[in-house]
């Protein structure tokens, strides 16, 4: 599924026009992308939890020439499903 085919299920299942329900996912999105930003938590109960974490610098390869490689620390996002979600996907 896309963008655009979970905009029309939104529009399908809530009576809204499509114009609308992409505002409204695109809304939610930036709310949730600005808040990672921001190093906050976003908690969605029976789907999951959205958050950023620090990845620690460390030394790679090139596996090409086998020359070490220092990778800069940085932030990435991160999801973990609820255990609802979990539960329902697994049936």
């Amino acid at each position: 599924m896309n963008k655009t085919e979970l905009i029309a299920i939104i529009s399908e299942n809530t009576g809204v026009a499509k114009k609308d329900a992409e505002q409204v996912l695109n809304a939610a999105i930036d709310a949730i992308t600005a808040a990672m930003v921001n190093g906050d938590k976003v908690q969605l109960s029976g789907f999951g939890t959205f958050e950023s974490k620090q990845r620690e610098a460390r030394v790679g390869r090139n596996p090409h020439t086998k020359e070490a490689i220092e990778i800069p620390a940085t932030r990435v996002p991160a999801f973990k499903a609820s255990k609802v979600l979990r539960d329902a996907v697994a049936k």
